[in-house]
């Protein structure tokens, strides 16, 4: 489900009717655009790039520096196995710059643990990677108010929305000239200027 944008107000920039789009399909539409957009803003929120569990500690393996602090309670989803996910707290957060693990992994590790009472279980990929955020400091939440990013992800949105039905997934200028793929690399560049003042600079965004 979408987080930002309502499918009602899709279908008023669209100018069409539920007979036409059902609010089940405009908000696929609408959590495709939130899915390219919030990541790319800053928050306390981290991918997990890895997991695994030893002696009843859960330690999670983040793709860059975190800073959840002992105590917080942190929300982990898309970890597999789903033994790693739900509402977990903080109990450490370290970074080691050359870890002793017998696997093959590339170092440094950005490390947070948490006490989850399991049997031992090793280390492992998420792929793709898991999301761990502060509870009520997410993207979605941080920004649910924010004009920009509201405008930025209606713009994306109609984007998709035109890129799956215009002919040929492009769009044409005032004489019908052919312009690039709309769902091209140059996606969020589109709507850079409204993304700007929140953009994580620790991200690929940069």
């Amino acid at each position: 489900m979408p987080s930002i944008v309502t499918a009602s107000q899709l279908r008023t920039v669209l100018g069409v009717s539920v007979s036409l789009y059902s609010d089940a399909y405009l908000e696929g539409i609408i959590t495709s655009a939130e899915q390219a957009i919030l990541p790319m803003l800053t928050a306390n929120q981290n991918a997990i790039s890895a997991v695994y569990l030893q002696n009843n500690v859960a330690y999670y393996i983040t793709q860059k520096p975190n800073s959840f602090v002992a105590g917080q309670s942190v929300i982990v989803t898309g970890c597999v196995p789903s033994t790693f996910n739900g509402t977990q707290t903080v109990t450490s957060n370290y970074y080691d710059p050359f870890p002793y693990l017998p696997y093959a992994y590339p170092a440094p590790y950005y490390v947070f643990t948490a006490a989850i009472t399991n049997a031992n279980i090793t280390f492992r990929p998420v792929i793709p990677a898991g999301v761990a955020y502060l509870s009520g400091a997410n993207a979605a939440t941080l920004y649910a108010n924010t004009e920009a990013i509201e405008q930025a992800i209606l713009v994306v949105s109609v984007e998709i929305m035109q890129s799956v039905t215009a002919p040929g997934n492009t769009s044409a200028d005032l004489e019908f000239n052919p312009q690039p793929f709309v769902l091209g690399r140059s996606l969020q560049n589109r709507v850079m200027g409204l993304l700007s003042p929140y953009i994580d600079v620790e991200t690929m965004a940069q």
